[in-house]
């Protein structure tokens, strides 16, 4: 336990969970996305629906799709920012299986046409998990480079990509595989100590049965 455990995080807002960690939730769906946030629905659930407006989660969640961070006294006025940006929003209720009280659902369009789906939840302290991507499962916390790949469910894949990570240098903190079916889809999600290089994507993209590469990095980036 740390001190941001016991007394939150310094933000804008009356609560870590409805506001600060709504605001990472957006951040991690912008950074996901790999690009400029043109179209988002968002579905709340939960203790998220039914008291979020009052602590502004609304407008934390748009404000994190702007790229804001947790303590922008312009999160308020994040409604206005992001039609002023050309980020059109809107929100709808969902009810979610076996979900945290205080989670979202966000399908995200980029500007090139891109588009991610995510589910996550903020589990208190400003602290936030994602759940589901592109509607398979994760679970992951967003402070760490992630590496997530949506493949077919053949054999090599894995080894492939964990041996080339292991030839440039990069050490896995946490991997973790999922699928639907045997044979179907499955996904890795994989946690790194150090920032993927570039042309890795690429390559890991042209990769025969590879369906989805997605990319969290922790490196802070102006998407314009």
């Amino acid at each position: 336990m740390n001190i941001f455990d016991i007394i939150g995080p310094v933000m804008v807002g009356p609560s870590s969970s409805h506001t600060a960690g709504a605001v990472k939730i957006g951040q991690i769906g912008r950074k996901l996305l790999g690009e400029r946030v043109k179209k988002a629905d968002i579905y709340l659930h939960g203790s998220f629906l039914a008291t979020g407006k009052g602590h502004g989660t609304d407008k934390a969640l748009v404000a994190g799709l702007l790229g804001m961070a947790v303590d922008d006294k312009r999160i308020p006025a994040s409604f206005e920012i992001a039609g002023q940006e050309g980020l059109e929003f809107s929100f709808h209720s969902i009810v979610l299986q076996d979900a945290h009280p205080n989670s979202v659902k966000m399908l995200l369009w980029g500007e090139s046409g891109k588009e991610t789906e995510m589910v996550a939840a903020s589990i208190g302290g400003g602290r936030i998990r994602v759940c589901e991507i592109d509607g398979l499962k994760a679970n992951f916390y967003g402070d760490l480079p992630t590496l997530v790949v949506r493949n077919q469910d053949k054999p090599g894949h894995v080894v492939k990509v964990t041996s080339l990570l292991g030839e440039k240098g990069i050490n896995i903190a946490t991997m973790q595989l999922y699928r639907d079916i045997r044979g179907g889809h499955a996904v890795m999600v994989i946690e790194l100590d150090q920032e993927i290089p570039e042309g890795f994507l690429d390559w890991l993209k042209e990769q025969e049965g590879i369906e989805k590469v997605t990319y969290l990095s922790q490196e802070e980036k102006d998407y314009v």
